[in-house]
């Protein structure tokens, strides 16, 4: 791993390439789900193919990551095999590799389908576990020199919104948090690749949700990439115009991001780029106003 002259320029090394990343800007990291039951659009895609043209048109609407996941994680979700899941995840990514200019992540907690996915030319992981499913998946990480997204999760996704409870919320979480990074950082990975993740909507009620965005730069440990991930997420659908089918939540999701700009998030995950970009560019340009 290489970092240039630049602070917020992140660089690094794949068998795919070279990637960079310009965290002077906020960046979209684009969810693609290859599932047929994740929350907000599970079954979507009715060939890899289908699922490849949606990732390149999230490309072309301005994301600057683009996140495959083959397992859903949703509330209430079933757990897949190694094999399931890799049986959905490889023919997109090796597919997606030859037709990008993006660095693809992948989303999974499982060590065996990192080092698969790596190989076959992802350049960057994401953990909802982060690294305690499957404590092997920091030490991959490592290995590849590759950034590792780590999320803050209370329970597990079959369980996680039956009553979640925290005598201190940000405290707890941004605890955890450290201790993840830390953990990560014995295994051999450089900070400069690890990104945080508070986990809305992973064990959390609306309330929790809304208090970690009104008060994301206590919550996250200084020193790490901060990352925000709340796009259509339920918690949405308390806030006037938040019922409907989870795209209807996209406006809703991008004042939001906004919002998590002005606290210092850097890195959004989006399911939809197109209506994001512009919403945190203008909170970017507020926040950076004198």
């Amino acid at each position: 791993m290489e970092t240039i002259a630049r602070p917020d320029i992140l660089t690094w090394r794949t068998r795919a390439g070279a990637w960079s990343l310009d965290f002077s800007r906020p960046l979209l990291m684009s969810i693609i789900n290859l599932t047929p039951d994740s929350f907000s659009d599970g079954g979507r895609f009715r060939s890899p193919e289908e699922a490849v043209e949606a990732a390149l048109a999230e490309e072309a609407d301005g994301a600057d990551i683009l996140d495959l996941g083959a397992e859903s994680t949703r509330p209430r979700s079933r757990a897949v095999n190694e094999d399931e899941e890799w049986a959905r995840l490889e023919p997109v990514l090796t597919a997606l590799v030859r037709r990008t200019s993006r660095p693809i992540s992948i989303d999974t907690y499982k060590a065996g389908v990192a080092e698969k996915a790596l190989a076959a030319g992802a350049a960057a992981l994401n953990d909802i576990y982060a690294g305690r499913k499957d404590p092997r998946l920091l030490a991959v990480a490592a290995e590849w020199r590759v950034p590792l997204l780590l999320m803050h999760m209370q329970g597990e996704p079959a369980t996680m919104q039956i009553n979640p409870r925290y005598e201190d919320l940000l405290g707890e979480i941004h605890d955890f948090l450290l201790e993840r990074a830390l953990a990560a950082e014995a295994a051999g990975l450089p900070r400069e690749l690890i990104w945080l993740d508070p986990g809305l909507g992973f064990g959390k009620t609306a309330a929790h949700n809304l208090s970690l965005i009104k008060h994301f730069d206590r919550v996250m440990p200084k020193g790490y990439r901060r990352v925000m991930a709340l796009s259509r997420k339920a918690f949405l659908r308390t806030i006037p115009g938040g019922d409907g089918p989870p795209a209807a939540r996209d406006g809703l999701t991008a004042v939001a991001d906004a919002l998590s700009v002005l606290k210092g998030a850097e890195i959004l995950r989006v399911h939809r780029a197109a209506p994001n970009r512009p919403a945190v560019d203008l909170a970017l340009a507020v926040r950076s106003a004198a």
